[in-house]
């Protein structure tokens, strides 16, 4: 059977608490799982609107800010915003979505009660600039870790992806070797004979594998893309691996935890059965701490750097 005439299962968080045990397993197997009305109404709105400042405010160009990310215009040739990190601390919205119920749930299903937040950004597709994303896999699994649970990607898409900005992905390329990837992401040009296309509605979510390959076309005339990713890691494998120190995790569970009951003060939130984090053993947090900052720079929490 080829990729394209793989079925991809589909969840719908209007129907459903969390993913099924069969959309848990496609997603093991095929490193991605689409997941249809995450967010709408007021909710959606008001991420938008904040994300939106946000673009707008380093389209006007932002100088010595390393969060705002530039590229060259695949049309224009000019400086073009492509990434925004840290989206959570520049916005209250931002801090209520990482609460979201059914994510977290469904983060739980697969990476166990002790699952960690470690980083969040938007990525951009400028309009009318064409810019691929050549094939390739975010990270890859620590070496020597056999834990098999996943480390992945939530991706919060605020606009329409349609076949000019969507993402393309290869089922399964998650559980290939190192070299096969290497193989395939070399190949000339967007590719897509093994691959399926992702289309995607304004609050619509993917779970993507970090070893999934996976990337978009140029396009033509594309309409402006904004897609908020958050990454999640099973405690055990980041404390045993990293890259971040110890330290890291626990602020990060501090910031998990103050912004679950953000999302409890949220007008949008109310009839949801909100989500508990209960994290045990070495991961048990004491005493709820409010942050003291959203924002922990990555480079200050490597563990090379700490001798952790």
């Amino acid at each position: 059977m080829t990729a394209r005439q793989t079925h991809m299962l589909v969840a719908d968080a209007r129907q459903q608490e969390v993913i099924t045990d069969e959309q848990a397993q496609y997603f093991v197997e095929n490193g991605f799982l689409v997941i249809r009305n995450v967010l709408a109404g007021e909710e959606l709105k008001l991420v938008q609107a904040d994300m939106m400042k946000l673009y707008e405010k380093g389209m006007a160009g932002v100088a010595d800010d390393p969060d705002y990310m530039y590229g060259k215009g695949g049309k224009s040739g000019g400086r073009v915003l492509r990434r925004i990190e840290y989206v959570i601390d520049k916005s209250d919205p931002m801090k209520a979505l990482l609460g979201h119920p059914f994510i977290l749930r469904s983060v739980e299903k697969l990476q166990g009660r002790n699952f960690i937040p470690t980083w969040d950004s938007m990525v951009l597709k400028a309009p009318d600039e064409g810019i691929a994303v050549d094939w390739h896999r975010d990270a890859a699994v620590p070496e020597g870790c056999t834990d098999p649970r996943p480390i992945f990607n939530v991706d919060f898409y605020l606009d329409e992806a349609d076949l000019r900005t969507c993402l393309w992905v290869i089922p399964g390329s998650n559980r290939w070797s190192a070299d096969r990837a290497r193989e395939r992401c070399a190949r000339p040009g967007f590719d897509t004979s093994d691959a399926i296309p992702v289309p995607m509605n304004p609050g619509d979510v993917i779970f993507h594998n970090i070893e999934v390959l996976h990337g978009s076309p140029a396009g033509d005339g594309n309409p402006l893309r904004r897609t908020v990713y958050c990454e999640f890691r099973p405690g055990e494998i980041e404390a045993a691996f990293g890259p971040h120190t110890l330290e890291y995790l626990s602020c990060k569970q501090q910031v998990l935890l103050a912004c679950i009951e953000r999302r409890k003060r949220m007008a949008y939130s109310a009839g949801e059965k909100p989500y508990e984090y209960r994290p045990d053993g070495a991961f048990a947090i004491a005493e709820p701490k409010e942050p003291a900052t959203y924002r922990y720079p990555h480079d200050r929490y490597w563990r090379r750097q700490t001798g952790d």
